[in-house]
């Protein structure tokens, strides 16, 4: 906020996408906080609609059946302003999803190694990750994916850094980003009394 209480933000809606554990939904809510924004957790906003756990989902219904869910979910994501949007770690690697997502504003793609995301999610019933190597399950996964995230408008490691440089940094690339936009002004509005 300036002076004159007006909110100076580099965007008003932005998405953060990358492999599981990189940091995307720590990272969304604290950038939500740093621009005044609403944080949406797209995987949370899935199992509210659906009443499962993404586990379960893909248990009892399959992956097809939560992708089509995704899909839902990012058509409805891209039709919100004010709004920092945390991606489930499939949902940019579809083209169509990916496409609107692009379409509606910046994706900001969080990167981390296979140990950190290793170490970040050997505790949680990820679907993606029931092997008995899963290590070599992640390797294998971020390879396949590394093509569809390298299309994000920015990317950032996440890798051995506190939440709070990451947002810094991820702010400062946003201003970027804006300034490269033709007709694009920081937006600034009146804030809430």
């Amino acid at each position: 906020m300036n002076g004159s209480g007006l909110i100076e933000r580099p965007v008003t809606w932005v998405a953060l996408a990358g492999f599981m554990g990189t940091g995307k939904s720590r990272i969304g809510w604290e950038l939500s906080r740093a621009l005044a924004l609403h944080f949406v957790d797209t995987d949370k906003l899935i199992t509210r609609v659906v009443g499962k756990s993404i586990p379960e989902v893909f248990a009892q219904e399959g992956e097809a059946y939560f992708r089509a869910c995704e899909a839902e979910v990012v058509r409805r994501v891209t039709r919100l302003d004010y709004a920092v949007i945390s991606l489930g770690g499939g949902t940019f690697i579809h083209e169509a999803n990916r496409r609107k997502l692009l379409e509606r504003g910046p994706v900001v793609v969080l990167w981390a190694s296979p140990e950190t995301v290793y170490q970040r999610t050997r505790h949680s019933d990820r679907p993606l990750l029931q092997s008995t190597d899963p290590l070599s399950r992640i390797r294998n996964l971020m390879m396949e994916r590394e093509e569809h995230y390298r299309q994000g408008t920015i990317h950032v490691h996440s890798d051995g850094r506190p939440a709070e440089e990451i947002v810094e940094e991820v702010i400062e690339r946003l201003w970027a980003w804006n300034s490269n936009q033709k007709e694009t002004e920081p937006v600034v509005e009146r804030a809430a009394d």
